[in-house]
């Protein structure tokens, strides 16, 4: 895991006023603990929150703040507790944090909980205290290891030091946190679907409504956060809603700083903390260097596997949701990746939707029989055995598969990288097709019920 602060030409100091998530982070990459964490400032903002806020304010504050969901949904944060319920007497309730990190290319939230796990703990314990939940569960990808080892370590130091069990710093409040490690699916990246693999069933997604805020784990009202989220949440109770909105750059509709990234053929590929509204060029070429020596950027991905490819001249492109929005597909994780000169389009996207066929849990038929329709077509293009209207059958299947047509959102995050793999390069897909190949009808139109 390398974690570059600066590139090259940016050799800005991380400081507390400029990068809330980085700034403790240790030179020689190793955890901090919670002395040094408590001697970087670190559960101030907790204790603030205890002594000095009520509950509801915590979660007002966090509104105001304009935070969003940083798993790539980007659903505002504030917006998602007030949606727990206000009962009092409903007093079971759990915070789950998805750890569960399986976008391809996409790397940041084990970053923060191998070298940060307090700052993981800490935004855990105020939003418990907010939302009134006894219990949490970090539910995290098997693969992190360290991860596991790093949290379960730092969860026993807050223990011992009574910043989590009973009577959290006298207030009466009690919080108990443990680290769940999953068996490996990415579909576990959806919310109702990890709250089932949690409870030991099979990690498809829920139907919704109810949400989670009303029936979630153990069918009691759950409200679950991605860890870049909650890691933000000390900063935001400790320094301020104007200060924390203050970071972003104009022009950005979102508030706070982002761990972005670039991996692919870069001279230097890593993670930095950046304030949203950077620009894809900066962070391309001041913070990852450019391509290397010999490579060309052919075209790049923003947020990981299931956002679209977007070409050089867009470049320029906010680094925002809607930023990168305007030029046609999601900022997802804000993890980019750059695709070099080398690479065949057909191939890559074959790969990729293999990944998402397998990854799909197969309740519903658009996904569970589409995703392995376009590996099919996507392999005999690869192999130069394509027939005519295989394109379009492929672009039939962008259709099907879209926003609105499967139960969850896995199939039209595996199908927008190839909506856009096939608009940029079709001359690419067009080479696969055999010469002699007879020509099939493609995909039917859909059949609008009622229509």
């Amino acid at each position: 895991m390398t974690l570059t602060s600066f590139g090259p030409a940016n050799r800005i100091k991380r400081t507390a006023e400029t990068h809330p998530l980085t700034w403790r982070l240790r030179d020689d990459g190793e955890a901090v603990w919670l002395d040094e964490y408590q001697a970087k400032n670190g559960y101030a903002a907790a204790r603030k929150a205890f002594a000095d806020m009520a509950q509801d304010d915590i979660v007002q504050t966090v509104k105001d703040a304009g935070l969003k969901g940083r798993g790539g949904a980007g659903f505002p944060t504030g917006v998602k507790w007030g949606l727990m319920p206000k009962d009092e007497s409903i007093n079971i309730r759990y915070l789950l944090c998805n750890a569960d990190e399986m976008e391809p290319n996409t790397w940041k939230d084990r970053m923060l909980m191998e070298q940060l796990p307090h700052l993981l703990i800490e935004g855990m314990l105020i939003s418990a205290r907010a939302l009134k939940t006894y219990r949490g569960y970090i539910f995290l990808r098997g693969e992190y290891t360290t991860a596991a080892k790093h949290l379960n370590r730092a969860v026993e130091e807050a223990k011992a030091a009574g910043l989590l069990g009973k009577n959290i710093l006298g207030s009466g409040f009690d919080f108990e946190l443990f680290v769940h490690t999953g068996a490996g699916r990415y579909i576990c990246g959806e919310e109702t679907a990890l709250i089932n693999s949690l409870e030991g069933r099979r990690a498809n997604p829920r139907s919704k409504p109810p949400f989670p805020a009303a029936v979630g784990v153990w069918g009691k009202p759950t409200c679950v956060n991605n860890v870049e989220t909650l890691c933000n949440v000390p900063a935001i109770i400790g320094d301020g809603v104007e200060w924390y909105k203050s970071l972003a750059r104009e022009g950005s509709e979102d508030m706070g700083t982002k761990l972005m990234g670039f991996s692919g053929k870069v001279k230097n590929p890593g993670l930095w903390e950046l304030p949203f509204g950077v620009t894809a060029r900066e962070l391309f070429e001041d913070y990852a260097g450019g391509m290397r020596d010999g490579y060309t950027l052919k075209a790049w991905q923003p947020g990981g596997a299931g956002t679209g490819f977007l070409l050089p001249e867009h470049l320029d492109a906010q680094m925002y949701a809607g930023g990168i929005g305007k030029v046609g597909t999601r900022m997802g994780t804000g993890l980019a990746m750059a695709v070099d000169n080398t690479v065949n389009m057909v191939s890559l996207l074959r790969n990729m939707e293999q990944f998402f066929s397998r990854e799909s849990c197969g309740f519903c038929t658009p996904c569970r029989d589409g995703l392995p329709w376009s590996v099919k077509l996507l392999m005999a293009l690869e192999n130069g055995e394509g027939r005519e209207g295989d394109i379009e059958t492929l672009l039939g299947l962008v259709g099907f598969l879209g926003p609105g047509k499967t139960f969850c959102a896995h199939a039209p995050g595996a199908v927008e990288p190839l909506g856009s793999a096939i608009k940029y390069f079709r001359s690419e897909f067009e080479a696969g097709i055999a010469p002699t190949s007879a020509a099939v009808p493609p995909l039917a139109r859909p059949i609008v019920v009622g229509a």
